[in-house]
């Protein structure tokens, strides 16, 4: 989620300022009411404030760990080509030791040794070439799996930040609405979005 923002801004920010001056002003049996519904304005607002800031956060490391994983994808590519190079220089060598082993065969008797001292370094120089190209292929899935893992919690932080929007708009809606249930599904979804939060900073 790179560049995402936790916008908490809308229709529920003039509910809000509404019902604290209903709620001040209010008088008999509205005063009542009011005092009632200040309360409730008054426990989703600092809800709002509160989930609104860990959202900020959750968005944060969202938007950290996809460039983490670009960054990791990409070590893995360069890795990718040069063990590719090594390969490729593994070949040279091994054409070159054939050529040599058929020069020895046809060489004469006096003329062979040369040959074989030549096919045996191109041997050697093969393994050092190998173990090195090993090596690298082995960086490159190391960074490919790190990749990978920092994809999987760009995903979790994602979730939970979704999650935390949510319950943000089902408070607009409770203030709108009064509905007892929606503030109940607004503190559901923010303890859900707070709980996959936990999964993401816990790597599962």
């Amino acid at each position: 989620m790179s560049g995402d923002t936790f916008h908490v801004h809308g229709p529920h920010d003039h509910e809000l300022e509404h019902a604290q001056q209903k709620a001040a002003a209010g008088h008999g049996d509205a005063a009542h009411h009011g005092l009632a519904g200040g309360s409730m304005t008054n426990q989703i607002a600092l809800f709002t404030a509160l989930i609104a800031t860990v959202g900020a956060i959750f968005a944060y490391m969202g938007g950290a760990t996809q460039a983490n994983a670009g960054l990791y994808k990409n070590n893995a590519a360069i890795k990718k080509t040069e063990a590719s190079n090594q390969w490729n220089y593994f070949q040279a060598k091994s054409t070159k030791q054939s050529l040599a082993e058929i020069s020895r065969d046809l060489a004469p008797p006096d003329k062979q040794p040369t040959y074989q001292a030549k096919i045996e370094r191109y041997e050697k120089e093969k393994k050092d070439i190998q173990t090195q190209a090993e090596k690298i292929e082995g960086e490159s899935k190391d960074w490919d799996k790190q990749s990978d893992d920092q994809m999987h919690l760009h995903h979790r932080w994602a979730q939970a930040t979704t999650a935390l929007q949510v319950s943000i708009a089902l408070a607009a809606i409770a203030l709108l609405t009064r509905k007892k249930w929606l503030e109940m599904g607004m503190f559901a979804m923010g303890a859900v979005g707070l709980c996959i939060g936990v999964l993401a900073v816990l790597h599962v």
